[in-house]
């Protein structure tokens, strides 16, 4: 098993422009496996409208491929955040704690390193959104359904906090030997109503 283990920096300036947006009501879009030019051109619309972040280029709707179902936006603080029609999240590749490369025998190590650096993350969030509404993990008998049916099912650990118009979920994957997860992280995502 291969780790890394960087600054939270890329996090803390992400979270700080996730945070900012008050209410996401007018950045979620329609209900829907819908992809293609006319929808990124609703995203782009719907997520300029109400923020200062700028899109991704596009040379022409053309550029766009009919499978295509979320953009990228680059804030102010540099920041590079993707946004569906029902999620949004932070591309931070160099920030945080990760595991890869994990062979059936790393198992209880991965799981180690997200409990060691769980706590670290989650005060970060609390920083920039205060007390979650739930928070939880895998010694919770309950935890796969304690938020939400389902929601943890997948997770080690589960914080949420709830602003109008969506939900902040920041999560650990859960190392499983069947199928082999073969890398974890701590991660965060914002899954809009």
């Amino acid at each position: 098993m291969k780790t890394q283990d960087r600054p939270l920096q890329e996090d803390d300036l992400a979270l700080a422009d996730l945070a900012a947006i008050a209410d996401w009501t007018p950045i979620a879009g329609p209900d829907s496996d819908n992809t293609g030019p006319a929808t990124i051109k609703g995203i782009v619309e719907r997520v300029t409208a109400v923020t200062d972040w700028t899109p991704w280029g596009l040379q022409s709707p053309e550029g766009v491929g009919p499978h295509s179902a979320g953009w990228g936006f680059t804030t102010p603080r540099g920041s590079t955040i993707i946004v569906y029609d029902a999620m949004a999240f932070a591309d931070t590749r160099n920030s945080g704690w990760s595991a890869y490369e994990i062979g059936p025998n790393d198992l209880a190590e991965a799981e180690a390193g997200l409990d060691a650096h769980w706590p670290e993350h989650l005060e970060l969030t609390r920083k920039h959104f205060g007390e979650p509404a739930y928070v939880g993990d895998h010694n919770d008998p309950d935890f796969d359904d304690a938020w939400a049916p389902g929601v943890g099912a997948d997770k080690r650990h589960l914080a949420v906090w709830v602003r109008p118009g969506a939900q902040i979920r920041l999560f650990s994957d859960k190392p499983a030997l069947e199928p082999l997860t073969e890398a974890v992280g701590v991660n965060y995502a914002v899954y809009l109503d």
